[in-house]
């Protein structure tokens, strides 16, 4: 029964080890899993948003902040820092929203979760990458001349690339989840009955 105590701590360390080993190359080859991280971080720890959503948030400003200086950069003069970044905190509380529907209505490794998964992935992606690009075209400094079919060219520029990367980190993450699942629930019937708790 100890153990379970651990386990959230353990996935959060999980999850911002692979934040901090992705982010700090956000176009490099191994492209960011930040907003993965958070669907999955509100898929599996779903009862501990109080504590964890901020904590994945405060690592991805630091990150940030990080890179950025490091660069030689003041973090307030880089390209991507506007009035916009704000717009982050709803933007990813949107995938962690749509992480934590998914484990409130999942029902275990069979195909209707996997039709859940994709659609709570799809909306809550989609809200997230409205959200954040939407937020950086029209209020950065860096769009001079803003219009609505402008918007809508930047938005299907990157809407894929960005879907694509956060479906295939949560598709591994989703294998591994089983792999791990399916590996517990074989070594805990495989102790002698006085060993398990």
């Amino acid at each position: 029964m100890a153990s379970t105590s651990y386990r959230p701590l353990g996935i959060l360390l999980a999850l911002a080890l692979v934040m901090a080993a992705t982010r700090i190359h956000h176009f490099g080859p191994l492209p960011d899993a930040s907003w993965s991280l958070f669907f999955l971080a509100g898929c599996w720890l779903r009862g501990h948003a109080r504590w964890v959503l901020p904590l994945l948030m405060v690592e991805a400003v630091l990150v940030d902040y990080l890179v950025i200086t490091g660069q030689g950069v003041d973090f307030f003069s880089h390209y991507c820092m506007s009035g916009a970044y704000w717009f982050l905190i709803p933007s990813y509380a949107a995938l962690w929203l749509g992480g934590s529907w998914l484990a409130k209505h999942q029902h275990g490794a069979r195909l209707p979760t996997l039709g859940l998964a994709a659609a709570a992935l799809l909306v809550s992606e989609t809200a997230c990458y409205t959200l954040s690009n939407g937020s950086f075209y029209w209020i950065s400094a860096n769009v001079p001349q803003r219009s609505f079919a402008g918007w809508m060219t930047n938005y299907a520029d990157w809407y894929l690339p960005y879907l694509t990367t956060t479906s295939i980190y949560v598709a591994i993450g989703a294998v591994l989840h089983v792999v791990l699942s399916q590996l517990t629930r074989t070594l805990g019937q495989s102790q002698p009955r006085h060993l398990q708790h």
